[in-house]
């Protein structure tokens, strides 16, 4: 069947909304006073910016997923397809239904994301009330039934990991968002990838949400990166980092042998997303030790982060923010090879990404210097 079609389509539903919903939003930014000010001691831009691009980027997902739910599948269980190569999409659609809580669930905690990323770009939100607002979302995820298992069936622990992983991740793209078009760049790469390895695995679901979240960030941007004219704001870094946590935890990257899969030959695939969401997981871990170090409180911002150091080494920015999208790519496209390594191909896979990191690492240390 011609999937390619039906994630094209997704992708570029997504993309052009989050074109045209932008410069909107924009204008409301400075209308409703949703600003972010400069700040000499960790911010470079030089004016006010506009923070409200995560919420077009929320619209652009939620308006594609929501009219293809309500309107172009029940038209898709009407109309003949054979002709367009696609037989059997009724069959895939009926199976959408079936998952309709998962994706309200899906839907409701992103809101709650924007919803919470919202009140902090108004208030600056305190980091304890801001984390309790974390892990009650994520909770809600993981009592939906939406959890990671990693071989484990105990109930508790899966609960446990699934609301940590929310938590990390979503906490990762929040310190990533740091320079123009950062977290925006890597945030549609990482969906990109969780897309191309739910596709291999004839996850079509998972892939359809994960082609329509690249699809909304590919088209903010253009008016992201630098000069950047509007920021994702805490709004946007936050359901980012959400919706890249609870893909890979909607995906199954380990299959037994059945009539539908072949094996996979190794656990090791359960170590994918790790090496996906890399790069902003190594820089949430490097900056909170600089910061532990230092003995400054994790929580406050500063200027420590890769591409501060990356730019401070004397890249341009919009180089430094390049690199580290390369780094992404390269990390997750090595990862997706485990899906069909041996253990001695995968652990040469896992060596090369161990390599790759220890280059961020000694960019990180020299770029402090």
């Amino acid at each position: 069947m011609r999937w390619l079609l039906v994630y094209l389509y997704a992708f570029d539903v997504s993309f052009v909304l989050a074109l045209v919903l932008t410069p909107v939003f924009r204008r409301l930014s400075f209308q409703w006073n949703f600003l972010d000010q400069p700040n000499l001691e960790r911010k470079i831009h030089e004016q006010a910016m506009p923070l409200l691009g995560g919420v077009a980027v929320f619209c652009a997902f939620a308006g594609n997923v929501l009219f293809n739910y309500v309107v172009m599948l029940p038209l898709v269980q009407m109309v003949n397809l054979t002709r367009f190569g696609l037989p059997d999409l009724r069959l895939y659609a009926l199976g959408a239904f079936s998952v309709s809580y998962k994706l309200l669930v899906l839907l409701a905690g992103g809101a709650g994301m924007v919803a919470l990323g919202l009140y902090d770009d108004r208030h600056d939100l305190k980091a304890r009330p801001k984390l309790l607002w974390q892990l009650l979302i994520a909770s809600v995820v993981a009592f939906a039934g939406m959890r990671v298992t990693l071989f484990m069936p105990n109930p508790l622990v899966s609960f446990a990991l699934t609301v940590l992983w929310i938590v990390t991740i979503t906490n990762a793209l929040n310190f990533l968002d740091n320079m123009d078009g950062l977290c925006t760049g890597v945030g549609a790469i990482c969906a990109l990838l969780f897309g191309l390895v739910s596709a291999v695995q004839g996850q079509y679901f998972v892939c359809v949400l994960s082609v329509v979240l690249a699809g909304a960030l590919v088209g903010f941007l253009p008016y992201n990166f630098k000069p950047a004219s509007i920021f994702l704001g805490d709004t946007g870094s936050h359901f980012v980092g959400y919706m890249l946590a609870v893909l890979p935890v909607l995906t199954t990257f380990y299959h037994t042998a059945t009539p539908r899969h072949v094996e996979t030959p190794t656990h090791l695939p359960v170590l994918i997303p790790l090496f996906v969401l890399a790069v902003p997981l190594f820089d949430l871990v490097m900056v909170m030790w600089i910061r532990f170090r230092r003995r400054q409180p994790v929580h406050i911002g500063d200027a420590n982060h890769l591409s501060h150091r990356l730019v401070r080494l004397g890249l341009p920015q919009s180089w430094a923010v390049t690199l580290i999208y390369l780094i992404t790519l390269t990390l997750g496209l090595g990862a997706v090879v485990l899906l069909w390594s041996n253990l001695t191909a995968a652990l040469i896979v896992l060596a090369q990404a161990i390599g790759i990191l220890a280059i961020v690492t000694l960019l990180e240390r020299f770029g402090g210097k």
